[in-house]
């Protein structure tokens, strides 16, 4: 697991392991979000594989979660795998704009790339540029308005830990200018 990523669960777990019982840590398989229950008494956010990527994604998606939300395992969500057909493949990049918009903004506070994620490279053909625009318009929305509590706590220790900065300029995608 690459350093960054090993600072990236103490700045978590410094954050909000008190604030929000919750808890960021590196798993070996497939990601998940795990509510406590009477064996753990806090939430575990699991990311995959020591991924830097796998932790924005899964960070994001805890932000964009409510509180109901953050009691039910991997936030309630339906999770159709690879290999989604144009119409699921189209409902999947609906629920993902927000959080990968999030994802963005949190990577740039890191100084680091972002690549959209469509997830679905055995699926049917998709065009995913409208998907990639509109993650771009919501991270410029949330640049210009704010981010959610929880989202601007993350992206404000992640530019003082990192020394990235945001700007609305930031968020366009080279055949989107």
């Amino acid at each position: 697991m690459e350093e960054t990523v090993k600072r990236l669960i103490v700045l978590f777990n410094e954050l909000f392991s008190e604030s929000h019982n919750t808890r960021l840590m590196a798993g070996k398989e497939e990601p998940i979000y795990l509510p406590a229950d009477r064996q753990t008494p806090y939430h575990r956010i699991v990311f995959a594989h020591g991924y830097f990527a796998s932790v924005m994604h899964e960070v994001a998606h805890w932000c964009v979660a409510g509180d109901e939300r953050r009691l039910l395992e991997d936030f309630g969500y339906w999770y159709r795998p690879d290999g989604r057909t144009s119409a699921q493949q189209t409902e999947f990049e609906q629920v993902e704009v927000k959080p990968q918009a999030m994802e963005w903004v949190f990577s740039q506070a890191c100084q680091r790339k972002f690549h959209a994620s469509a997830d679905n490279l055995n699926g049917q053909a998709h065009d995913d540029r409208e998907f990639r625009f509109a993650v771009a318009n919501q991270a410029r929305i949330y640049i210009r308005s704010g981010l959610p509590s929880r989202a601007a706590q993350w992206s404000y220790a992640l530019q003082k830990e990192f020394g990235g900065s945001l700007h609305e300029s930031d968020f366009f995608w080279p055949d989107q200018k």
